[in-house]
């Protein structure tokens, strides 16, 4: 990772992305239980639990800075980032939670967007609840 670079920003976009994502989660009744559950083949950004179902919570983030002005606010869409690879690693990083915590509870995959607007200070969260796995 190069030290101010595009990796750098990226992980740090991704933080606040998260960190946007959390609130927004326990303003809706989200209990949160982990942040950034690790194995070397995949990462859980947010454990959260709501209802009684284990909620494992993919979070995306985009900046309008890390597009060009010319493309219309509407057309960036971090959820376009949730490809197949992608779900294959967090379901098997899934597995290795619920093995590792001995849980026995429902559970399911949401998809949390945040669209950052740095200049504006705003962000606009959007979530998308329980994707399938085909």
């Amino acid at each position: 990772m190069r030290e101010g670079g595009i990796l750098t920003f990226k992980r740090e976009l991704g933080n606040l992305g998260e960190d946007i994502a959390v609130v927004f989660l326990e303003k809706h009744g989200f209990r949160l239980i982990e942040r950034n559950y690790f194995k070397k083949w995949g990462e859980i950004d947010i454990v959260s639990k709501k209802d009684g179902v284990l909620r494992f919570i993919e979070v995306k983030t985009v900046s309008y800075e890390t597009h060009s002005e010319a493309i219309p606010q509407e057309t960036i869409r971090p959820e376009e980032n949730m490809h197949p690879q992608k779900l294959g690693r967090l379901y098997r990083t899934i597995e290795s939670y619920i093995m590792e915590n001995k849980m026995a509870d429902s559970w399911q995959i949401d998809l949390v967007t945040v669209k950052i607007d740095r200049k504006r200070r705003k962000a606009r969260v959007e979530m998308i609840e329980n994707i399938i796995m085909e």
